[in-house]
């Protein structure tokens, strides 16, 4: 099988450390080696999370975690707010009509944020005075954009409501300061900055949230966070069904590098690589979905694609020549390709790709000056 290099927004790249610590020989999940893995792997985890709060482990998807996020703290009927912002917006919403509760969609123009002002507009309303959640994306792949969690965070906790983070694509790759911007709940996945396969998802919560769990009326089985908890309190900290046990190996490892790298050094990295994709973007003379550099994602890039240009063929070149980006999502669908520039990517990751997205539109009959773009490119990540 031909090797391929991931620059999408998720799954990501796997360090050869990662995939090696998983090869290791598996152990028993109901054994005292893997209460002490378990013990480790949380304890840094809530430094990722930079929160003292709970934080559990759950075989499963980031949708998995969205789902859990809502049956654990909320009840049939319940009026909540989410901010749209993209497609994971919408599909967060959705999951809570399913469930039973009573959304209220801010925003929906895809490629803008939803601000502080517009969440405290709502909550200070009429129609948002009962509501008693508000759920936020912070990294929006399917876009682009992200949202300033601290703003909102402040006037989640002016309105006294449960203040509910989706940070999959976006921990460890973007700032977020669940205690100190008091965030409730907090959830992300194994695939995307933690550099570790899919399969894996978390979640931190506060004790807001436990209060809230305590009156939640929602179904839930699999997804009962309050039963997890119980099990990582044990003397021998243990799941309550059977984990993904190499994956904890993995994501083990991957947790390492994060803290022997340091988390405002991996933010740091982040930002460096987006100014310089969104730079070489720019200097190839392609349109860039978000232009505002005060809501542009740090994590990934969606760049409009011109008239007569076809998405597949442009995604199908990059495949061809052993790298994987990604096309549009929903209504952008065919409109869009999408970078991702997270996890386990350096600077000659994004250069690389800047050449073959060069050659990728000189194969469709347009040609761009890749040579200028990268100049430019490098010019800037060597000053940031």
């Amino acid at each position: 099988m031909k090797s391929s290099f991931l620059m999408t927004p998720g799954p990501t790249q796997v360090p050869s450390q990662v995939s090696l610590a998983m090869a290791q020989e598996i152990i028993h999940h109901r054994v005292p080696a893997f209460g002490a893995l378990l013990k480790d792997i949380t304890e840094k985890l809530q430094y990722v999370f930079q929160t003292q709060n709970d934080v559990l482990v759950f075989p499963g998807a980031g949708t998995g975690a969205m789902e859990g996020a809502i049956v654990n703290f909320f009840s049939p009927g319940d009026k909540v707010a989410f901010g749209i912002i993209g497609e994971f917006g919408s599909r967060w919403a959705k999951i809570a009509e399913i469930f039973g509760l009573q959304p209220i969609r801010l925003g929906g123009e895809w490629g803008k944020a939803v601000t502080a002002q517009d969440i405290d507009l709502l909550l200070s309303s009429e129609a948002g005075k009962d509501v008693k959640g508000v759920f936020i994306t912070h990294n929006e792949t399917s876009t682009g954009v992200y949202s300033d969690l601290k703003s909102i965070g402040e006037v989640c906790q002016k309105h006294n409501v449960l203040y509910l983070v989706d940070a999959v694509s976006s921990l460890v790759a973007i700032d977020c300061k669940t205690d100190l911007w008091g965030i409730d709940v907090v959830i992300t996945a194994s695939q995307k900055a933690l550099m570790t396969p899919p399969g894996l998802c978390f979640f931190s919560v506060s004790k807001k949230g436990w209060e809230y769990n305590q009156e939640a009326k929602c179904p839930r089985y699999y997804w009962d966070l309050a039963n997890a908890l119980k099990s990582l309190k044990k003397p021998t900290p243990e799941n309550p069904y059977t984990p993904a046990v190499t994956l904890l190996f993995g994501l083990n490892e991957a947790l390492n590098m994060i803290k022997q790298e340091g988390l405002e050094n991996v933010f740091k990295r982040h930002l460096q690589l987006s100014k310089m994709f969104r730079t070489g973007v720019e200097a190839l003379g392609l349109e860039l979905m978000v232009k505002d550099e005060k809501i542009a994602s740090p994590a990934v890039t969606s760049i409009i694609l011109p008239e007569g240009i076809e998405a597949g063929k442009i995604t199908g070149f990059f495949r061809n020549n052993g790298i994987v980006i990604a096309g549009g999502q929903g209504q952008l669908k065919g409109r869009i390709i999408r970078v991702g520039h997270l996890g386990y990517v350096d600077a000659f990751d994004i250069s690389n790709t800047l050449i073959t997205l060069g050659r990728a539109f000189k194969s469709q009959g347009k040609a761009l000056n890749t040579e200028a773009a990268l100049n430019k490119a490098w010019e800037v990540y060597e000053h940031e």
